[in-house]
Formats: C-alpha cells, structure tokens, sequence
C-alpha cells in the first residue's frame, strides 16, 4: 500500500516577481527572478513523495541543463526517476511564471520534451496503488497509463489542468477527477462562477467518474461521490503568501493519502489542509513540509 506512480510533465519554471501582471505591449520592473522546479507531473510527484508516498515518475526530459536539475529535484524529494527519460536532442520543458505582490500568479508554458513522453518505457510505473495524471503530456499518453494501471488494479486520478477535451476511453478510466471551476465548466458543458455553479458541474461529471472534486481556491472544494451529494468544503483560512503550486500539492497529497487507504473524503480533507499550509509557508521552506506538519497543522 501507499505506491504512487505519477505520469506526467517536468518543467524548470522561472519565476519573475512584480506588482501585477503586465497588460497587452506593456513593459513591466520585476523586483526579482529565480527558478523552481515544476510542471505539474513533477510538482504532484514531489508532493506525494513529501507526503509519505512510496513515489514512481515517468515523464521525458531534456540532455541540458534544466533537465539535469529537474531529475536532481526528483531524487533529492525520494522520487524514483527510472522511468523519466532523457531525450538526447530535446529541450526539457520550461515556463515562466509572473507573481504578485498578492500571491496570485500568470504563467506561459513551452512542453518541450514533454510532448514525447512515451509510456513504452514505463513498466515499472503501473504496480502501484494509485496512477495520478494531468494534462501536460498527450492524451494518447494519458490513455496508455490509465490503461495499463487499471490492468494492474490501481485507482486512476486524473487532474484535468489545462482544461481539454477528454475522450470517452480515457474518462471511462478514470476514478477521481480533480479540476477547476474552469476545467469543470469546460468538461460539463456549464458555466461555473461560484460555489453553486461549481455544484452542478460535479453532478454531471460524476455521471462517468466515480469521484469528483472542484477546486475553487480560496473558496475551498466541491466534493462529489456517485450516488451522493455535492458535498461543499470550505478552505482552511490562511494568509497566503504565494499560491504557486498549490493546485499541484493538493492533488499530490490527495493521491498519497488515497495510496494509503484513506477514504475521499479523508484524502481531501488532508489535501485541501496540505494546501492551505503549503500557500502560508514562505516559497524557500516549502521544501521541507512533510505528512507530520500537515497533521500538527489540522
């Protein structure tokens, strides 16, 4: 038990500080810029990794340097990379990510050696408890992973950011979704401003998932199991200092505490606690939060 395996994308994200975000044809001061490893497959690597998780990656980067760094970020957080490959010739994946002052951020993402990731390579990733995805690699990739871990008995949870079509083979694989008020507007074919709204998409989207979550940020989540209610959880108050990542901590903590056999309801609880503490930490400690000062917090 506890065996996460994470397919996924691998990002070196520089990150740029500034008042706001710069409109259309504006030229804007920063007042700093340094880097941190991310992409979303990485991110919930790490995070469920930090949250106990015996954790597996399977992803593509690059032979330059922000490969090099993005495979040393994965094993210094216990990560097993032998299913991460290195493609000679490629440029790993990249970002660039604006913050405010207020902790809120906008970012542009270049795939890179993401979008060859090939699950040919990854055997080893499909004897675990829990498959987690995301949708910064192909959803042929996608589909491959979900495919060969349900083969192997594993629950598949799928992070559905950035919002995308989804095919009727890889929903009908997939256990828990997890997405946005965006992502579910999109998926649901409603429109979702708030809370209520929210409630509504999870409806329909449990319809094919046996679990649904709605993440709405400060505002906390709409928890939705087949046969149940909307069941709304309010975030846990913090002052936040950067919500970089915390989507990403969420979903990784979520599927550590799935592994460990926990209920939904128990794992989203944790996540959304995970979360809360991860965006009140100062960026530079966010690397030593662990399972015990999630619990010390709730």
């Amino acid at each position: 038990m506890n065996r996460v395996s994470v397919a996924g994308s691998l990002h070196l994200d520089i990150m740029v500080d500034a008042p706001r975000l710069p409109g259309r044809d504006e030229t804007l001061m920063g007042q700093a810029w340094g880097y941190k490893c991310g992409g979303k497959g990485g991110n919930q690597a790490v995070a469920a990794a930090r949250m106990g998780a015996d954790t597996r990656m399977g992803g593509a980067v690059g032979d330059d340097d922000f490969g090099k760094r993005l495979l040393t970020n994965l094993i210094e957080a216990g990560v097993d990379i032998s299913c991460v490959a290195g493609l000679a010739g490629q440029g790993s994946g990249m970002s660039v990510a604006i913050s405010e002052a207020g902790g809120e951020y906008g970012a542009v993402v270049v795939s890179g050696a993401n979008l060859k990731a090939d699950p040919k390579g990854w055997d080893a990733l499909w004897d675990c408890d829990v498959l987690l995805l995301q949708n910064e690699i192909p959803e042929t990739a996608n589909l491959a992973a979900a495919r060969a871990a349900k083969a192997k008995g594993a629950r598949v949870v799928l992070n559905a950011a950035p919002a995308r079509s989804m095919t009727e083979g890889l929903a009908a694989l997939v256990d828990v979704l997890v997405v946005n008020r965006v992502e579910a507007a999109m998926l649901a074919g409603l429109p979702v401003t708030n809370g209520a709204e929210a409630s509504d998409a999870a409806r329909v989207l449990a319809g094919t998932h046996h679990a649904v979550i709605v993440t709405l940020g400060a505002e906390g989540l709409v928890l939705m199991e087949q046969g149940a209610k909307p069941l709304p959880l309010p975030a846990v108050k913090v002052k936040a200092i950067s919500s970089h990542g915390a989507g990403d901590c969420f979903c990784g903590a979520l599927a550590a505490e799935l592994a460990a056999g926990r209920s939904i309801r128990e794992a989203a609880d944790f996540a959304r606690a995970a979360a809360a503490l991860f965006v009140s930490t100062e960026p530079a400690q966010q690397v030593m939060l662990r399972r015990d000062d999630v619990m010390k917090f709730l």
